[in-house]
C-alpha cells in the first residue's frame, strides 16, 4: 500500500459509502442496517483504491516502478541549477 493508495481510499471510502447510505435510505432501512452498510463501503474503498492508484502509476510516464525512495526521497532535492538561481536573485 502506497501513499496514493491511503488517500485514494479516504475519497472512495467516501464516494461508495455515501452511495450505499443513500441507497440503503431510499429503500426504506434505518438503524443498524445502516451502519453496516457503511461499514461495507469503507471495506469495498480500499480495493478500489489499489485498482485506481495502480492504473493512475500505470500511465504516469515519469513513475519508476524501480525507484528507491533512498535515491530520490520523498520531497525533491535542490538540484545544482537551483543553487545557481538562487545566488543570482540575492
Amino acid at each position: 500500500m502506497n501513499r496514493l493508495s491511503v488517500i485514494l481510499t479516504l475519497l472512495s471510502g467516501a464516494l461508495i459509502s455515501g452511495a450505499l447510505v443513500v441507497a440503503a435510505y431510499s429503500l426504506g432501512y434505518h438503524g443498524w442496517v445502516l451502519v453496516a452498510v457503511a461499514i461495507v463501503g469503507w471495506l469495498m474503498a480500499w480495493p478500489s483504491a489499489l485498482i485506481v492508484a495502480r492504473r493512475i502509476k500505470e500511465r504516469s510516464p515519469e513513475w519508476s516502478p524501480h525507484s528507491d525512495l533512498t535515491e530520490t526521497g520523498p520531497l525533491p532535492r535542490e538540484t545544482q541549477k537551483d543553487r545557481n538561481t538562487d545566488d543570482r536573485q540575492t
